[in-house]
């Protein structure tokens, strides 16, 4: 197995802190994506050990990337997008640490916020229901181990989704059900912020198949290949 002692992690990281401080400033932004310098951070959030080290590594390169999306720049979301960020994201969201799930979520969030990382989501069948299924995946942990801090990223991605046309029809299949039965209500009264952002997601995206009764309240299997997204012809990438 991978070893990394608590010693040459935190010099790493340290470092890392120091790429994260160019990453956020807008002088050197630019230079620092031009140089291709974030491509160096994705073998830490490759690994896959849970020791602290690993995870404090993965968890500081993460602070990276959410530097470089916290300023809303089409040109750094699309960076990343070229760069398939959005599947290492993914997997941190299902495996890491609860900080490590926020962080990975935001950042997937930030990207979806933009136009062209919501289309890039959506192109295909396979990239709706890759992001769409970890979610899923989030909101049952999120059932056993509330997160109100994570729920309102989870939350958000998907209010996200329901903005573009196909991926509403789709969420009316596979929208979890605890996100529509008040299942985090007693969580959540203290955050009118993530409530409003629910109530406008149950809004947007109308009746579920749960709700038309044929019994149907999660995941429903679609064709991975021929480009359907909730029965609609997606376009093709």
């Amino acid at each position: 197995p991978p070893t990394l002692t608590a010693h040459a992690s935190n010099r790493v990281c340290n470092a890392l802190a120091l790429l994260q401080c160019v990453a956020s400033h807008k002088d050197t932004r630019q230079p620092f994506l031009a140089a291709q310098i974030p491509l160096y951070l994705y073998p830490f959030l490759n690994t896959q050990s849970r020791s602290r080290p690993f995870e404090y590594l993965r968890l500081t390169s993460l602070g990276v990337i959410g530097a470089l999306v916290k300023v809303d720049d089409t040109e750094v979301i699309s960076f990343l997008l070229s760069t398939e960020i959005i599947p290492l994201c993914l997997r941190i969201m299902e495996t890491g640490s609860d900080l490590s799930k926020t962080v990975a979520t935001f950042i997937v969030q930030k990207i979806l916020l933009e136009e062209t990382g919501l289309n890039y989501v959506c192109a295909t069948a396979e990239r709706f229901y890759a992001v769409s299924t970890v979610l899923g995946n989030m909101v049952k942990h999120l059932q056993a181990n509330p997160s109100v801090r994570l729920l309102k990223h989870v939350v958000r991605c998907y209010l996200r989704l329901a903005d573009h046309h196909r991926a509403r029809e789709a969420l009316k299949t596979c929208l979890p059900q605890s996100l529509q039965d008040n299942t985090f209500g007693p969580h959540l009264h203290n955050d009118p912020t993530v409530q409003k952002w629910l109530s406008q997601l149950l809004t947007i995206v109308g009746p579920t198949v749960a709700d038309v009764g044929n019994g149907m309240t999660g995941q429903v299997d679609l064709p991975s290949t021929n480009g359907l997204l909730g029965g609609v012809v997606l376009d093709k990438p």
